[in-house]
């Protein structure tokens, strides 16, 4: 029976540790930090990642900003926002909530963030000196937080087999080079991937971030594994899951996380560390 990750109970310490620094900032500065808060479009799984963001920083002690734009907002408009925002000195961090409506290029939004304030990570300069090992300013959130989830387990990352399953660029990519830095053989699967149980049937670190519902079954799982789920989708009876079918997979790994519980909330937490240590860069 595997020792189920509590993500919950981890995000909760890292948030104290946060407020601690938050407070210490805003004596020195004489203000809080800010973290800028976009979202366009009603979109209501948007909405909720949204309001715990928003209650997260209240928690933290970190001043959210927030921006709420029309579903018919133009590109040239969010642009236009983002490089106030970009000038102003008392925002640390933007976060640009995904996704934007279909007038809007994503991309040319993401990149319009300054490098400097990008709390998410996922500006080109940020993602491209994570690749190449050279310290980022911001590392993405989710990879980060699963990062942390391992090394709460005590299993030591350097010389295990690591399998991603999924090779997005807000998970998949950036968790590989995260775990290459920490010294774990990295193999990275996807939907093309043939054969795919024989490949997570080895890993000593299963990543799953595929995106579908129960994909990753226990017989592809090795024995004693750290299984980290990053799914987040509904069963057939509407309730939320993992991509890994948690309940039978709980009895072949070793730890795992759950969903909801596990990589959620160390990703918000993420989101404010990165904010907070951003502004005491400075």
């Amino acid at each position: 029976m595997a020792e189920i990750i509590d993500g919950k109970a981890l995000a909760a310490k890292i948030k104290r540790e946060i407020k601690a620094k938050a407070e210490a900032f805003e004596f020195k500065h004489g203000r809080k930090v800010g973290l800028a808060v976009v979202k366009v479009g009603d979109d209501q799984a948007s909405a909720v990642y949204v309001r715990n963001k928003i209650k997260a920083c209240d928690e933290c002690g970190v001043r959210s900003i927030e921006h709420f734009l029309k579903h018919d907002t133009q590109e040239r408009e969010l642009l236009e926002l983002i490089d106030s925002l970009n000038a102003d000195e008392t925002v640390d961090g933007i976060l640009v909530q995904l996704p934007l409506p279909k007038q809007i290029d994503s991309k040319s939004v993401l990149s319009r963030i300054s490098p400097d304030k990008d709390a998410d990570g996922f500006h080109a300069v940020n993602a491209g000196k994570l690749f190449l090992g050279d310290n980022p300013r911001f590392v993405a959130c989710t990879p980060r937080g699963i990062i942390e989830l391992i090394k709460s387990t005590g299993v030591c990352i350097a010389g295990k087999h690591a399998v991603v399953v999924g090779r997005s660029n807000i998970v998949g990519k950036p968790i590989s080079s995260l775990l290459l830095s920490y010294d774990a053989t990295v193999t990275v699967c996807h939907s093309k991937t043939k054969a795919l149980a024989d490949f997570t049937r080895q890993a000593d670190i299963l990543v799953a971030a595929i995106g579908k519902a129960k994909f990753i079954t226990a017989d592809m799982i090795k024995p004693g594994a750290v299984v980290i789920d990053v799914g987040m989708n509904r069963d057939e009876a509407g309730k939320l899951c993992g991509d890994v079918d948690f309940d039978k997979a709980k009895d072949v790994a070793g730890y795992i996380t759950p969903v909801p519980g596990g990589v959620g909330p160390m990703t918000i937490a993420m989101l404010l560390s990165n904010t907070v240590d951003g502004a005491a860069h400075e």
